[in-house]
């Protein structure tokens, strides 16, 4: 099978920069020519065509293909005379090497125009469009346009908005006035390049992909989340309540300082239901419960707790809220009267409360990941480590030396029994043992 590749070249810039007649043929011949024509003149992008052209030969004759290269030029007096002179050098080629196929090299709209003329005399396999990045011509700006436009995922994204708002702005301004249709429409721009941005559409297909499983396998997660996202709407709106119950206030501090004081017990208690969920889907699975899981809950109560305190400090420094009473109280020979807790108080006591159950909560996970099966050994997550052998057994993973045979016993002189042969001492070899 022989494959032409052949660079097209319709007004002759080869000819004309270097003085010789086309077409040029073979390997050595268009390596000399990429010389030339870079000597003539560097900036011209037939030296890259020729160069292309080299690359596709010589990828074909690696894969095993006869291959033949040939430079066709065109003619300067006019584009008939250019056509009719490529298709005059095409049959010289066709008689002399009869082509199976042919991959044409081309580097501009102008020589694109030859195709038709070489698929009308061979096949033609592939059209090879060369692209110089580093050129500002219009030749260079066509093709790239050309491949945009062949880019299902790029029409898509940004062909389409376009459309849309060449659309749409013309009946927001016939309807309302050309700046609200202009405002309305950079606001949907926005969110669109918003959503691209922090590819919301991955995140939404990873969540659908994950609730399906989840609903599918029977998780207790599902019910547990949505149970949480029912105390944070909760916790949102007891927030709002108690924002909505200040008076006029100067500043944002103190209004989120009154929203965490009412949200944190019901966000807390959503992530500890979430938390619960998933802790429950640990223990159903065949797999150990790592650590992390078990730890979790008592790292939202600590963060509940410290958030809660410092929230309170503010707020009853600003007399917002009342400080904290401890009642009056009496159980048999112990007795205490009533007392005020100042802010700073309540404060230290929350971040306390805090450390201590988050040291609990690392003590609670330790033990359980360290206990649940003796003589495992696990890593900080509470994964398995496989134990390493102590066996002298040859290794199945070497570095790629040579294997060492397993030790053999001497063989016995065969000369003190003479019903032995020379080879019953291979039969009397201890074999390797399999492991």
């Amino acid at each position: 099978m022989t494959t032409l590749v052949v660079c097209l070249d319709r007004t002759d810039d080869v000819g004309r920069k270097t003085g010789l007649r086309s077409p040029v043929v073979g390997w050595e011949a268009v390596r000399a020519l990429v010389t030339d024509v870079g000597l003539a003149d560097p900036e011209d992008s037939g030296v890259n065509s020729l160069l292309e052209t080299l690359r596709v030969a010589q990828n074909l004759r690696d894969e095993a293909e006869e291959v033949v290269v040939a430079v066709v030029s065109g003619d300067r007096e006019s584009m008939v005379s250019a056509d009719r002179a490529v298709a005059t050098q095409l049959d010289e080629l066709v008689a002399e090497y009869d082509p199976d196929s042919a991959v044409v090299v081309i580097d501009s709209a102008e020589d694109e125009r030859l195709v038709p003329i070489v698929e009308s005399r061979m096949q033609v396999d592939s059209v090879d469009r060369v692209v110089v990045r580093q050129a500002r011509d219009i030749e260079s700006t066509y093709y790239l346009l050309k491949q945009f436009l062949a880019d299902e995922e790029l029409r898509q994204t940004i062909l389409v908005p376009i459309g849309l708002t060449l659309l749409v702005f013309p009946i927001l301004a016939t309807v309302f006035s050309p700046a609200e249709g202009a405002a309305a429409i950079t606001t949907v721009i926005g969110v669109f390049l918003l959503y691209k941005g922090f590819n919301v559409d991955e995140l939404v297909t990873g969540a659908t992909h994950q609730v399906r499983e989840s609903l599918y396998s029977g998780q207790v997660s599902v019910v547990t989340y949505v149970v949480a996202a029912g105390l944070t709407l909760v916790g949102f709106f007891a927030g709002a309540l108690g924002v909505s119950s200040l008076e006029d206030s100067p500043g944002v501090v103190i209004p989120a300082m009154q929203f965490a004081f009412y949200a944190v017990p019901w966000l807390a208690m959503a992530a500890l239901t979430a938390s619960a969920g998933r802790l429950l889907d640990e223990a159903i699975s065949d797999e150990p419960i790592r650590s992390s899981y078990l730890n979790l809950p008592f790292i939202v109560v600590a963060v509940g707790l410290v958030v809660r305190g410092f929230s309170a400090y503010f707020l009853e420094r600003q007399d917002a809220i009342g400080s904290f009473e401890v009642p009056a109280y009496e159980f048999g020979v112990l007795s205490n009267e009533s007392f005020a807790v100042t802010a700073g108080e309540r404060l230290a006591l929350f971040v306390v409360t805090a450390l201590v159950v988050s040291l609990v909560g690392a003590r609670v996970a330790s033990y359980f990941s360290g206990s649940r099966n003796e003589g495992e050994i696990t890593d900080g997550a509470g994964r398995d480590i496989e134990p390493k052998s102590n066996s002298n057994l040859p290794s199945e993973l070497t570095d790629g030396g040579p294997e060492r045979e397993p030790p053999r016993r001497p063989a016995a002189d065969s000369s003190s029994d003479p019903d032995r042969g020379p080879d019953s001492d291979a039969d009397s070899d201890t074999e390797p043992s399999e492991h």
